[in-house]
Order: structure tokens, then C-alpha cells, then sequence
């Protein structure tokens, strides 16, 4: 609900999606950097100081709500989300015994987190009415302590052969991977593009609120996205291995979805937008799953930042798109409009088909000096 409260503060779109470019600047500055650091320290510890960074921002909003305040904490949920991005996934990856599992397992932990989600969606209402925007704020500097506990009980995990390299023979092994091979670049380039536009779901509230939904029954709505997104997420798991000409048309279905919720400019149209966002967490789960077997686990932590950093560019892109076009146009019509770039990567997606395997031939896995892959 925290894009509603800083308009209830006052604060203009324009103003709303400047503070949207202050976390996405922060983040994806940072993102590189802590890739490599997961990859040469302890990716556990560092999704736990994450989530610490996290729930620091949340308090901030809760004491200081005003602009500053607000920079402030998307400066520290910037830097937190950036030591957890790329951090989780490696680590999900590297300790199992099977990556073709990577899929079903992302998927359906995907499904959970998404399913959580829309349980503190449909909170949001009556604790809203409760306590108003405090003990929402508060309730949520709670859940991301408890994020970060609860990663405590993660195995110990950090690139294989890490402790030969250092921090910047990482960093500069990760970038060197990451523009090796076709392959490895379309697969990096998707990874980046397609979760670069969930950055919407920030606007989700204010097109709810164009069709006349009170702030108090917003989460409701936004409970719609949260449902399609978790069964997206789900079916990823099973269609695990569907190739670019798939992608492509789930992508330009999503497109086409998007642009019809958008200028609905009724409540209903949450349904077909609701659709779009489920249409991308499948091509989300998929995208980042064909860029985990090409990477090494060496460098996993720093190839995935580098598709992070590429990712909250887009969503810069997307922030500015609607700070600036607002003075033309309503916020529900910009939401129809991001379908066009949207066809574009369905585009990039289905052109993978020229010159991508199922399972390129490059993929490495570096394991106790057998090559092969160790079980945990």
C-alpha cells in the first residue's frame, strides 16, 4: 500500500515515480557489486544483512513520511534488495542434486512466496482500517525480520572455486561469462528483460484507484495479479522446457492482456491485467532458468546481478515512462501502452529459436574437481 501513502501524503505520480527511480538507481548500482561478494563470501549471511537493509527501509516510512523519508527507505530497501538478488537463486541452484530440477523447485517455492503475498494482500484491508498506514508499516518491518531468520537455516553456500579467486577476479569472470556466446547473451538478455517489467505492479494501485476503488479495498484488487502470478508460477514448473517460440507467445499474450486491462477504465479490467502478470512470472521462472544452466557456479551470483541490473534498468525505463507521461496521459492508458515494448520481447524471446539449445553444450558445472554434479 505504499504507493497510497505517499499519495496520501501529498506526493504527485511524477514525485511517486521519482522515488521508483531512487530504489531502482540504488539497486542496480549495487547489484553487481554484491553478486560478486555472494560468489566470494557467504550468499546466506548476505540475504540475511539483505533483509535486515529491508526491513530498515519499512521502518523508515513508518516514522518519517515524508519525502525524504521515503528516498531513505527506498535507498535501504535498494541496497537490501540488492544483496538478495542473484543470492537465492545461486544458492537454490548449487545446492541441489538435480538442476533439472531448478525449475519445479523455483517454481513452487515462487508459488508459495506469491501465495504469502496475497495473504498479506487481503490484510492489508482490515489492518489498514486497524491501525492505518503505521501498522501496516510496522507489520511489514516484522515480516522481513522474520524473512531473514528464517534464512538462517540455509546451508552454508558460496561459488565453487571462490576460495582460489578473489573478489575482483570474480567480479571480472562473471562480466567476462556474462557476453560469451550467443547463447549465453540471449538467455541473459530475457532473464533481464522480462521481470525488468513487473516493475508495473508499483502502478497497479493508482489503476485501481482511477476506476473509483476506495484506498481501503485496493489490496482486494491487487489480490488479483497475486492469484494469476501464483499459478504462473506453478506451471513453470512443468513446462520447465518449452522452447523460445513458446516464450515469445506467452509474452505477446501478456502484452495484449495488459493494453486491454489498461484501457478498460473499469474495475474489471484487473481480470485481464491480473492475467498479463501471471503470463509473466511463467516467462519469469523460465527466463531465469535457462540463464542458470549456462552460467557457472562459480560466477552464478554475478551473472544473475548482472541480469538484476539489467532488470531494474528496464524498470527505470518504465518509471520514467510513466513520471514523465503522466502530464499526457491517465496512469490506466500508460499501463496499456507498456504493451508495446512488451511485444518487443516476445520478439527477442521467440528469436532464441536460431541459436539456442535446450542444453547448450557450454554449460559448466564445476564440482569437487570431477565435473560432474555432487549431491546435497
Amino acid at each position: 500500500m505504499y504507493a497510497l501513502l505517499f499519495a496520501d501524503t501529498g506526493l504527485t505520480t511524477a514525485e511517486i515515480s521519482s522515488l521508483f527511480v531512487i530504489w531502482s538507481v540504488v539497486a542496480f548500482t549495487a547489484e553487481i557489486p554484491s553478486g560478486a561478494w555472494a560468489d566470494t563470501w557467504s550468499r546466506r549471511r548476505l540475504y540475511v544483512l539483505g533483509a535486515a537493509l529491508t526491513a530498515a527501509g519499512f521502518l523508515t516510512w513508518t516514522l518519517w513520511t515524508a519525502y525524504p523519508g521515503f528516498a531513505l527507505g527506498f535507498v535501504l530497501w535498494g541496497l537490501g534488495g540488492a544483496l538478495c538478488s542473484g543470492t537465492l537463486e545461486a544458492l537454490l541452484y548449487d545446492s541441489l542434486a538435480d538442476p533439472d530440477d531448478y525449475a519445479r523447485v523455483a517454481g513452487r517455492g515462487g508459488t508459495i512466496a506469491i501465495l504469502s503475498m496475497l495473504a498479506a494482500t487481503l490484510l492489508a484491508t482490515p489492518v489498514f482500517l486497524l491501525g492505518g498506514y503505521v501498522l501496516v508499516g510496522v507489520a511489514s518491518v516484522l515480516v522481513a525480520l522474520a524473512a531473514g531468520g528464517f534464512a538462517l537455516g540455509f546451508p552454508e553456500s558460496r561459488g565453487e572455486g571462490s576460495d582460489k579467486s578473489g573478489y575482483l577476479d570474480t567480479l571480472r569472470a562473471g562480466l567476462r561469462h556474462a557476453r560469451t556466446g550467443k547463447h549465453v547473451v540471449w538467455a541473459l538478455t530475457l532473464a533481464a528483460l522480462v521481470p525488468g517489467f513487473t516493475a508495473l505492479d508499483e502502478y497497479i494501485p493508482l489503476v485501481t484507484r482511477a476506476t473509483g476503488v476506495p484506498v481501503a479495498y485496493a489490496g482486494l484488487f491487487f489480490a488479483v495479479p497475486a492469484l494469476f502470478m501464483a499459478l504462473g508460477s506453478e506451471l513453470a514448473g512443468r513446462w520447465a522446457h518449452c522452447g523460445p517460440r513458446v516464450l515469445g507467445a506467452v509474452l505477446a499474450a501478456a502484452a495484449a492482456l495488459l493494453a486491454a486491462g489498461g484501457l478498460s477504465r473499469h474495475a474489471a479490467g484487473m481480470l485481464p491485467i491480473g492475467a498479463a502478470f501471471g503470463l509473466l512470472q511463467f516467462a519469469i521462472v523460465l527466463s531465469e532458468t535457462r540463464l542458470q544452466e549456462v552460467t557457472p557456479s562459480a560466477v552464478r551470483a554475478t551473472v544473475l546481478s548482472v541480469s538484476g541490473f539489467a532488470a531494474e534498468v528496464v524498470a527505470v525505463a518504465l518509471y520514467l515512462f510513466f513520471g514523465l507521461g503522466a502530464a499526457y496521459a491517465t496512469v490506466p492508458v500508460l499501463f496499456a501502452l507498456v504493451g508495446i515494448p512488451l511485444l518487443g520481447t516476445a520478439t527477442v524471446a521467440a528469436a532464441g529459436a536460431r541459436h539456442v539449445n535446450p542444453r547448450p553444450e557450454s554449460v559448466q558445472r564445476v564440482r569437487s574437481g570431477d565435473g560432474g554434479q555432487s549431491p546435497r
